[in-house]
């Protein structure tokens, strides 16, 4: 259970999930840490360990935290994603205003302060959008598909330019916890909840060292289940195509049977029929593979097998205590 408004202190939770970032996480905890004692609100950090395999969470456990109100290490039983680990850091959020970023120092970590005082100044929700970045023209034009369908098809207020954080207050915070969904990005469930949001464009950076860990089957994934959990319209369109090749078979099956009529020389055009059929049944196919993905959503939620199982939570800094506390 989350705790309610009235309990939660004034302040500011920033859930960072990291997966195998030995590389680049002291850096991550040196800028988080900097900041927060450039600010005039309490900051608290939630690392979320997803499975690392590299020594990553032992060198934050190592890290002398200085300006930083709380941290927190959240440690997976295995991987299970960057979107799972969000949700588990929200669900230990102290503060009354949450949001996260990626242990690669790609977002600029200004965009804290600001979407934390538009909160302040009466929005439920604050979108961070990419104004500019470096990337392959391949993610970028992923990122325009991605972005133009779940607009069209799925969340109307998705951002033009893609949404990469989302800065919420207690409201979503307690929504979230409440509402916690396997298979499903938090993004579009916060933007799908409909509370009143703004958005902030912010120029972007290039990874500070190591590889993404979002690949190309990750972003598919994503893909795939985003439409799944927010949008009818693949079932929409399997009705639709069905509806057409009905209509497209009773057509070419009337003209068979007229210009048999009419030339009863003429051969039936087996090629023709067999191609028909072919792709009759390669519609059919993929109309199934579609159904199957809504089934096995709804068989999985009615399992109700947990979107993340956590092995261990360790608070490495309190504000009372420097101390490490393993609970």
């Amino acid at each position: 259970m989350s705790m309610v408004a009235k309990e939660r202190e004034q302040g500011l939770t920033v859930v960072v999930p990291y997966l195998n970032e030995a590389d680049g996480i002291e850096e991550c905890c040196k800028a988080v840490d900097q900041y927060a004692g450039t600010i005039d609100f309490p900051l608290e950090a939630i690392f979320v360990d997803d499975g690392s395999t590299d020594g990553t969470t032992a060198i934050i456990q190592k890290f002398h935290f200085r300006q930083i109100k709380k941290v927190k290490v959240i440690t997976f039983a295995k991987n299970f994603g960057s979107h799972a680990a969000i949700r588990a850091g929200t669900l230990h959020a102290q503060f009354d205003v949450c949001t996260w970023m990626g242990s690669d120092l790609q977002e600029p970590i200004e965009f804290l302060e600001i979407a934390y005082r538009k909160i302040r100044q009466g929005y439920d929700a604050v979108y961070v959008e990419k104004n500019s970045v470096k990337v392959s023209k391949a993610n970028r034009c992923f990122s325009k598909v991605y972005s133009s369908l779940m607009r069209k098809y799925a969340v109307p207020n998705y951002s033009s330019g893609g949404t990469s954080n989302i800065v919420f207050n207690w409201k979503l915070i307690d929504f979230i916890n409440q509402n916690i969904e396997t298979n499903s990005s938090v993004a579009l469930q916060l933007m799908d909840a409909g509370f009143k949001s703004c958005t902030i464009s912010m120029d972007f950076h290039e990874r500070f060292s190591g590889v993404s860990k979002w690949t190309l089957s990750k972003k598919i994934k994503l893909f795939i289940d985003s439409f799944v959990a927010f949008s009818f319209m693949p079932i929409r369109m399997i009705s639709l195509i069905g509806g057409g090749m009905f209509i497209l078979g009773a057509a070419f099956g009337i003209f068979t049977l007229v210009n048999k009529i009419l030339n009863p020389a003429v051969p039936l055009g087996y090629s023709t029929l067999a191609t028909i059929m072919a792709l009759g049944f390669g519609i059919t196919n993929i109309s199934l593979g579609i159904i199957a993905e809504y089934l096995w959503r709804t068989f999985d939620a009615a399992r109700n097998r947990p979107a993340f199982i956590i092995s261990e939570v360790e608070e490495i800094k309190t504000e009372a205590s420097s101390g490490n506390n393993v609970v």
